[in-house]
């Protein structure tokens, strides 16, 4: 006897195989359709270019997050029970504060890059009316299957309405169609479809929650766009000129799926290949198990920007009960300690401290202290440490590089680095330093820029100054991910690694300049950033 053709409840509710997001196209949906998220996309972007370049000015400590899981169901199985709720909640403070077992697997070469988001989610205890709510809310439907249209998202259209998007992450759990896992909407959208939407099988880590999408990934994946993450492939199909605009995920030639070998190469990306290890890749579940730093700064920069409204601040580290703590103070304090504590603390500290600081420490320390350093460690530092060092700051220090290659860098810094192009303007005085084409992304090589990344179309708005940094106003000068201050010694090698990711964010910058979404922020930072580059390879290293 002949099978009978399956239902079309039975065919949907079959697990997808490989995994399949909608979010691009929702976000070229609404860029179509929405008038003002073409420009909260600009703006976004230049929070997170401003977040890459100078990014200790952004927020401290966690953030926490309350959320609302809607779930919108049809069959008994895909009204899913608070225990698989549960059991996503649980992996997304794993995986938001790299405290996933498996980030373990990460492989060496880039496990220094894995990071901690520094974000916390909780179901919501309070409703949008003010009362107590479990943070879950159930509605029956006669939906067989929602695709990527929002449907879901409202109660007139067979789902559920969004709880404010400036106090909840709505997360609507439901089947979907077509083979789709989930979607999310980037920030800037309308509010009333704010979220992020998963396929019911792949939500948690129990209950429906199938293989090979059973361990709460796909949610993880989404909030990632949610937070404005990208495809880590740049979603550009299967070619090399697409960007994610984080510095330090490999440029890689589209998505990856299953659970790939490393290395995977493909863009050039050798030896170590494609970082198909990130959440915002498309491999299994039990493949991504990182964020790296660069996305981390990204996801910081969107909470402090448009989703600022959302979320409270924590502390990162575990605390112990109030309670608690009263019960490890000792009862025995001499009740003199507090009557007599100081009433404004550091003001009412000693004014003569430093007198009484030891006396038997050695009034030349650098020069008692260099001798019992390594021979080969310190051959090349001044001998008087640092009264050796250049008094006019970052204008002098390449000449005590030049042992190390950089021989030639402006004397002057960021003042002469137009001066530095002049040849190249010369040979083509027709380029338009704002056009730039896709197909001239990625650069060949950190030796061989394309001209339009280093020839921003701006002066220096804050009057050429250096040293003033165009954002904050302060004084220091602009070095961008060395780790140390301006003016530190750079080997070699150190150089050229940070001349790739110098590279990879002034192709953001060409690109966002090519579309006309730069801000005057945003092009001042570019053209810094282009004479920060111009000094560091003036030298050829």
């Amino acid at each position: 006897m002949a099978k009978k053709p399956a239902k079309m409840d039975e065919a949907q509710e079959t697990p997808p195989a490989r995994r399949s997001c909608g979010t691009m196209q929702v976000h070229e949906r609404l860029l179509r359709t929405v008038s003002g998220y073409r420009e909260a996309r600009d703006a976004s972007e230049n929070q997170a270019l401003r977040a890459a370049l100078y990014p200790m000015a952004g927020r401290s400590g966690c953030t926490k997050i309350p959320v609302v899981v809607h779930v919108v169901y049809k069959t008994a199985a895909q009204n899913i029970s608070d225990a698989q709720i549960k059991s996503q909640i649980d992996v997304l403070n794993a995986d938001f504060r790299k405290k996933n077992a498996d980030v373990s697997s990460v492989p060496g070469p880039f496990s220094p890059l894995a990071d901690d988001a520094r974000i916390t989610f909780e179901l919501a205890k309070t409703s949008p009316s003010g009362g107590a709510t479990t943070g879950i809310t159930r509605t029956s439907t006669t939906v067989n299957g929602f695709s990527d249209d929002d449907a879901v998202k409202h109660a007139s259209s067979g789902g559920a309405d969004a709880w404010a998007a400036d106090k909840y992450l709505n997360i609507w759990v439901c089947q979907l169609a077509g083979g789709l896992l989930g979607y999310a909407q980037f920030p800037g959208g309308p509010a009333d479809t704010d979220g992020v939407v998963i396929l019911h099988s792949a939500f948690g880590t129990t209950g429906t929650a199938a293989a090979p999408f059973n361990l709460g990934r796909t949610t993880t994946h989404e909030i990632g766009h949610w937070l404005n993450l990208r495809h880590i492939w740049g979603d550009d199909g299967t070619g090399c000129a697409g960007s994610d605009f984080v510095a330090d995920t490999p440029n890689q030639g589209g998505p990856n799926y299953g659970t790939p070998a490393f290395p995977h190469v493909s863009c050039g990306n050798g030896p170590n290949g494609d970082m198909f290890m990130n959440y915002m890749d498309y491999v299994d579940d039990s493949a991504m198990v990182m964020f790296s730093a660069g996305q981390v700064t990204r996801m910081q920069a969107t909470l402090d920007g448009l989703r600022s409204a959302i979320g409270s601040p924590v502390s990162c580290g575990a605390k112990l009960p109030v309670k608690e703590l009263v019960k490890e103070t000792p009862k025995d304090l001499p009740k003199d300690v507090i009557k007599d504590a100081p009433k404004d603390g550091v003001k009412d500290l000693p004014k003569d401290s430093p007198k009484d600081s030891p006396k038997d420490l050695p009034k030349d320390w650098p020069k008692d202290i260099g001798k019992d350093l390594p021979k080969d460690g310190v051959k090349d530092l001044p001998k008087d440490g640092i009264k050796d060092l250049p008094k006019d700051g970052i204008r002098d220090w390449p000449k005590e590089l030049s042992k190390d290659g950089i021989k030639d860098l402006p004397k002057d810094g960021i003042k002469d680095w137009p001066k530095e192009l002049s040849k190249d303007l010369a040979k083509d005085p027709g380029v338009d330093p704002g056009k730039i084409l896709v197909n001239d992304l990625p650069p060949k090589s950190i030796s061989d820029p394309p001209k339009s990344f280093m020839e921003p179309p701006v002066d220096f708005p804050w009057g050429g100054t250096p040293n003033v940094n165009p954002i904050t106003g302060g004084g220091m000068p602009f070095v961008l991910a060395t780790g140390v201050a301006a003016g530190g010694a750079q080997r070699p090698q150190q150089a050229q690694a940070l001349a790739q990711q110098y590279l990879q964010l002034l192709s953001q910058y060409a690109r966002l300049h090519a579309a006309g979404q730069l801000d005057a922020a945003g092009l001042a930072a570019w053209q810094e950033l282009a004479a920060a580059y111009q000094r560091l390879m003036s030298g050829g290293s």
